[in-house]
């Protein structure tokens, strides 16, 4: 489980925890959120989003938005994945997620083996990437969650537009259902157009 040795490492200072969702899928936006907890003030139960069922990712959602110190969303659309690729737009989306935090960090502890300090124009964080980050520090799963049910809300609500798809299920990803769908209806505009499942079916 989670725990906050890695947030404690890097006081003093305020040390937010940043995670994204949707680099996998062909469709949709890639979403990231950053979060900075009250130390003395976590929700219980916080872990990997994947890890928890969708009533308790709702659950905890509402937890994190009323006790961390502060929190922040950040988008990256299809276009700029397309543009920049899916690695740079999660970096952006990263960068977006942090600038939207009310407070200024001191440090940012990152999900993945990637750090964007150095990479991403807009990043000016220190900052130390940590692999399943989202298991092990408590504030990269707060924003593994917050990250997750943005998305999933953008994705149910563009499946109400694009019924075909099944986004209300798959969130974007290639299922058999939406691969099927591409095949017979085409990409939409939130299909990224990049990514080579989309592009091979020569539908562009």
């Amino acid at each position: 489980m989670p725990d906050f040795a890695h947030e404690l490492i890097h006081h003093p200072g305020l040390v937010a925890g940043v995670d994204e969702a949707g680099r996998g899928p062909l469709a949709g936006p890639v979403v990231a959120a950053a979060v900075i907890l009250r130390a003395d003030d976590c929700p219980d139960g916080l872990n990997d989003s994947k890890k928890l069922s969708a009533k308790k990712r709702a659950t905890l959602e509402s937890q994190i938005k009323d006790r961390a110190l502060c929190w922040g969303i950040g988008i990256a659309s299809v276009a700029e994945i397309d543009e920049i690729n899916i690695l740079w737009a999660t970096m952006l989306a990263m960068s977006r997620a942090v600038e939207a935090l009310e407070q200024d960090c001191a440090h940012v502890l990152v999900d993945g083996n990637f750090n964007p300090n150095g990479r991403c124009p807009s990043w000016r964080w220190p900052a130390t990437a940590i692999v399943e980050g989202d298991a092990q520090c408590l504030s990269i799963a707060a924003a593994s969650i917050l990250a997750k049910e943005e998305r999933d809300r953008m994705m149910l609500a563009a499946a109400a537009d694009y019924p075909h798809y099944g986004w209300d299920t798959n969130k974007g990803y290639g299922s058999a259902q939406h691969l099927a769908a591409l095949r017979e209806h085409g990409p939409t505009p939130l299909h990224r157009r990049s990514f080579a499942p989309v592009a091979q079916l020569s539908l562009l």
